[in-house]
């Protein structure tokens, strides 16, 4: 096991970011019409992707902090320490900044969002969480732990 890095709540994170992601794909319907139409329901929708990317960040915090990569000023710093160290790929921290500011929408411009622009966003992106899990698999791999079940 790597010294220092707290495996089990990252494991734990992970698990909870999947389980977001699972109830998104079960509610997400196949059309955009359908997804405007859900009322409520597109509302959960839109607090499980939040709760999910602060699961990825908190990750990533994680990480940066027990792995002593440097003090961030920002979670860009924490994405920037990650990819210089070999934690994630360059084409991750592109993804994870997408994430982040497509949350920020979701936050903080919650009546103003544009529904049918956030269903393609959806309908393009959620697989990107399962490469994230996938990275943060293989580093852990890499580094001694146990890949996560």
């Amino acid at each position: 096991m790597t010294s220092g890095v707290r495996d089990t709540v990252i494991r734990i994170k992970l698990q909870e970011m999947g389980e977001s992601i699972a109830l998104v794909r079960e509610h997400l319907p196949d059309s955009v019409d359908a997804f405007l139409n859900l009322g409520i329901v597109r509302d959960g929708i839109y607090k499980r992707i939040e709760y999910a990317i602060e699961n990825v960040f908190d990750i990533c915090a994680i990480l940066n902090s027990d792995l002593h990569l440097g003090v961030p000023g920002a979670d860009e710093d924490i994405l920037e320490h990650l990819v210089q160290h070999g934690v994630v790929s360059p084409v991750m921290q592109q993804r994870l900044k997408a994430m982040k500011g497509f949350r920020n929408i979701v936050v903080h411009r919650y009546g103003a969002i544009n529904n049918a622009l956030a269903f393609s966003i959806l309908q393009e992106h959620l697989g990107d969480f399962a490469l994230f899990r996938q990275e943060i698999e293989r580093f852990l791999h890499s580094t001694g732990e146990d890949p996560i079940a």
